[in-house]
């Protein structure tokens, strides 16, 4: 093996010593609470009761957007043939782009739309077009790798203010002569599921002639009274408002989108790479979420979004009663579909998790560096497809995989760790 594949390996190695190396598993049938799965280093399938996913809604296997899918590839074939500039933006895109304007609207002046192929490459489009070399990017602590390399990739000066300290990011606001502003957040944290103070940014963006970037991947579609995100739920409206919204997520299908002022949404076609320089994604992607809008906005969307919220309530009091009395395990404060179960010890959730997968269950063990050291976690993902009793045998596989942790080696969490989670 050659000296640059030893360097590699030396590197896979290390991850394996701490506990940190990432691993594909394969689905064999379709997002659902019930999936048949062949986990990493198995041979043979099996089905299991899944809390990973982010279906948030149970969308992802509606038969209307299947249907609504295999229509749209009818109408336009499966490819777009271009970028959005060349010849790649369908009537399809177009409608969808109204769509998602009209549902902004309430929220934002002019709001415009702009569709992209992925959350992660709108991020990257809206901070590397805005965040010029004649900007300062705030960017919240804790906020997604997408608008952190969005961050990187801009010439803007990036400045790190401290999770939801909105009195620190008004004093480092307030000590900034750039001429242009952004303050860039998530709404929902992704590993954490409690919500950014996003009216509070909003009141800073405004004192401080400032853009608020928001990404909503994991609000929109189940926040707000017909499911249009934080936006809505908060009452929020602002011409400063960039809103990302995912499309992949709690929407069942795939792709997401920018909602801003006219004149923002203009200048990100000028202006933004990610979205110039790439073939549209198929227009049936586009009729599909049509499909999806339709859904989460009608009294389906009504129904899943309050069972949802059901079977939160059901798991967070389910595992208050069997969390282990020495503080070695913890669930962090969340309202929202991601519920984290904080274990801290890195061999220690991957053993609990391995211990679910045992019985049936499939819960991501999250660990650094996507959370910080000394909070490695169960990420419960709930969907408004769990039934109580798929949430209740969730309950009691937790409560005795955490019992027959509690002899083994862990280190237990400080409290600073406990916080910094």
């Amino acid at each position: 093996m050659s000296r640059l594949l030893d360097r590699l390996q030396g590197e896979i190695a290390a991850l394996d010593a701490q506990s940190l190396r990432r691993r594909r598993h394969i689905a064999e049938t379709a997002c659902a609470p019930e999936q048949t799965l062949t986990l990493a280093g198995t041979a043979a399938p099996r089905t299991m009761l899944c809390f990973s996913s982010n279906d948030y809604l149970g969308l992802a296997a509606h038969p209307a957007l299947a249907e609504a899918w295999a229509e749209g590839a009818a109408l336009y074939g499966t490819g777009s043939g271009g970028s959005h500039l060349i010849l790649g933006h369908s009537r399809a895109h177009a409608l969808l782009e109204d769509k998602l304007a009209d549902w902004m609207s309430p929220h934002i002046p002019e709001a415009r739309s702009l569709f992209f192929c992925t959350g992660y490459m709108a991020n990257l489009a809206v901070l590397s077009a805005l965040g010029g070399a004649d900007a300062v990017i705030f960017s919240e602590s804790l906020n997604h790798a997408s608008l952190i390399d969005g961050a990187r990739l801009a010439k803007a000066r990036v400045e790190r203010y401290a999770h939801c300290d909105v009195a620190a990011l008004d004093a480092q606001l307030a000590a900034c002569n750039a001429p242009v502003k952004l303050i860039v957040s998530d709404a929902v944290f992704s590993m954490d599921g409690h919500l950014a103070p996003v009216a509070e940014l909003l009141a800073l963006a405004e004192r401080h002639d400032a853009w608020l970037v928001i990404d909503d991947a994991h609000g929109f579609g189940v926040l707000g009274s017909t499911g249009r995100g934080v936006l809505q739920a908060l009452g929020l409206r602002s011409e400063r408002l960039v809103l990302v919204g995912t499309l992949g997520k709690a929407a069942g299908v795939s792709g997401a989108f920018v909602a801003a002022h006219r004149t923002v949404i203009d200048y990100l076609v000028q202006r933004a790479r990610p979205y110039i320089f790439t073939t549209a994604a198929p227009p049936a992607v586009a009729h599909a979420l049509l499909a999806s809008l339709a859904l989460i906005e009608g009294e389906e969307g009504a129904r899943r979004r309050a069972r949802l919220q059901a079977r939160i309530a059901q798991l967070r009091q389910g595992l208050q009663a069997v969390l282990p009395a020495d503080g070695s395990a913890w669930l962090a404060p969340s309202p929202t579909a991601i519920q984290p179960l904080v274990l801290g010890d890195n061999a220690r959730a991957m053993r609990v998790a391995a211990r679910l997968d045992a019985r049936g269950l499939r819960v991501g063990a999250i660990r650094p560096p996507t959370v910080p050291a000394g909070t490695a976690r169960l990420r419960i993902a709930l969907s408004a497809s769990h039934g109580e009793a798929d949430v209740a045998r969730l309950v009691e596989a937790v409560g005795d995989a955490l019992g027959e942790s509690l002899g083994e080696p862990s280190a237990r969490p400080s409290q600073a760790e406990r916080e910094a989670a």
